[in-house]
């Protein structure tokens, strides 16, 4: 499946509704709520199966994905602040709470739970700064300086936190 052309055009989402997905451990779509569909713009059968990154935002730095699986594969729940491409290359911003999901009888991690909600209009204006900031060092440098400018950043902030509270951090500051 082709990615789409990102256009300059937010979807607006209802404040009231969540997008909820589950996948395996490894990342691949395995449960869709109707909201999720519905925003995204993809059907049940695109995006069964798909890896979860089909409605990756080429905006989003790839850092944040780095610290998102590092926490989530150790098992660790992690919350994060994301830009999603829908089919038609439209965007949405989200806040997204991932949560483990264990098998219960040996505890191995078998996939992941995500709920999604709207952000207000001035989180979303400063996360996207820094977004495009780490954007520019992962582009300059490497992923590890950007992850680095990202801890920095938010040590300037007042707080020495665990990479899986950054996102609720900077939803926190702002």
């Amino acid at each position: 499946m082709t990615k789409p052309t990102p256009i300059n055009e937010e979807i607006v989402l209802d404040p009231k509704r969540y997008i909820v997905s589950e996948t395996d451990e490894k990342g691949k779509i395995t449960f869709c709520n109707d909201y999720f569909m519905e925003v995204s713009g993809y059907s049940k059968e695109e995006l069964i199966g798909k890896p979860h990154s089909i409605v990756r935002h080429p905006d989003m730095p790839k850092v944040v994905f780095k610290l998102l699986w590092e926490t989530i594969s150790a098992g660790k729940n992690i919350n994060a602040l994301i830009k999603n491409l829908a089919k038609d290359g439209r965007y949405y911003w989200i806040f997204t709470e991932f949560e483990i999901r264990r098998d219960t009888d040996t505890g191995k991690i078998i996939g992941y739970h995500a709920a999604r909600k709207s952000i207000s209009k001035h989180v979303i204006e400063i996360i996207n700064d820094l977004y495009k900031k780490l954007l520019e060092i992962e582009k300059n440098d490497s992923i590890d300086a950007a992850q680095t400018y990202l801890i920095n950043f938010l040590k300037e902030k007042g707080d020495d936190i665990e990479f899986s509270n950054i996102m609720e951090e900077i939803h926190r500051f702002y």
